[in-house]
This record gives C-alpha cells, structure tokens and sequence, in this order.
C-alpha cells in the first residue's frame, strides 16, 4: 500500500434530538489523496444539497461552518456523487480510509437511500481512527485534534470542515505502520 484518498464526511446534525446516520444526510465531502508518509497530492471538497432535512439547524452550522446558502447552492447527492466522481475517477489509489467507522456507515446508508454511492466506495476501507488507537496503546476515543497533539501537532484549519479535517489525517499518517493493513 502507497497512496490512500482521505474521506472525511459532514452530515446534517441537531444538539436537540438524538441522531443516528439514518437520520443524518451528507452535506460535504472532504477528500485528500496522501501517500502512507503523509505527502498530500491532492485535496477537494463536494458540498451536498439534504433533501430530507433541508434546512440545516443552527448548531450544524455553528458546528461545521457550512452555511445554509452552501447547501442551498449545492447539488443533490445523486448529482454531487457524479461530480465527485469526475473529480476522484483520474486518481490513482490503493484505499480509501476515514477517521473511524461513522464515513462508511453514511456512505452505506446514502446508498440504501439513493441506490448510488460515490466510486471510491468500491475500494478497500481502512479506519485510521482504529488503526491508530490500536497501534498507540488507546483505549480511549481518540479525536483527530487528540491524536494531532499526541505527536505534538496542533489542528490547521477549521474542525468538521471535510477538507481540513482530511488534510490534518494526512499529517498523522508518517505515525502509522501499514504493513500489516
């Protein structure tokens, strides 16, 4: 394994109700294509237009920075996917990973709701999230910000924002032995 493309998702979310990934729509796809020492080729974002919660609440924004009007000027998903697509299609990768289980799992439920998933998908999945926990002795949740000052880095960028959090996963993969992956 060499080269891996980042996904970090952010998704419609409340601070009023419980939420689950079904209750949850993609509204940003962040992605960076980094090779397993860490050197970023590539970055990219795709925003998503919900459908099903359209109107993001307050603490979603507050939260990601994403505005109502980034939404509203976005693609649906169906759509989004297909951009997205042309976007990842020349990129030579091994597999795709995220910062835990929680990216795939939204990817999986977007698929059972618009019978589409982006072509990335089709890869293998690596949970960095577990990955790291399992070779730095964690037994607690580990946030990205966490592991980023665990080797004495601080977070660039804005937190929940999909493209900034992929670019700072990129930063910690130099940490990781993938040999065994």
């Amino acid at each position: 394994m060499q080269t891996i493309l980042i996904v970090d998702l952010e998704a419609t979310c409340w601070d009023d109700r419980p939420q689950t990934v079904g209750d949850m729509e993609i509204i940003e796809f962040g992605c960076t294509l980094a090779s397993i020492e860490g050197v970023v080729t590539s970055s990219f974002h795709q925003m998503v237009r919900p459908t099903l919660s359209p109107v993001l609440s307050d603490f979603c924004q507050s939260l990601t920075g994403i505005t109502q009007a980034m939404v509203d000027n976005a693609p649906v998903y169906q759509e989004a996917v297909q951009r997205l697509d042309s976007l990842v299609g020349a990129l030579q990768f091994d597999a795709w990973a995220s910062w835990g289980q929680h990216d795939l799992n939204q990817i999986n439920i977007e698929h059972e709701r618009h019978g589409v998933s982006p072509s990335f998908a089709t890869a293998p999945h690596i949970n960095l999230k577990a990955l790291w926990q399992q070779q730095k002795g964690s037994k607690r949740r580990a946030g990205i910000g966490a592991a980023l000052a665990s080797v004495g880095l601080a977070f660039e960028g804005r937190q929940h924002r999909g493209e900034d959090d992929t670019r700072n996963i990129a930063r910690l993969l130099s940490y990781l032995d993938f040999s065994a992956v």
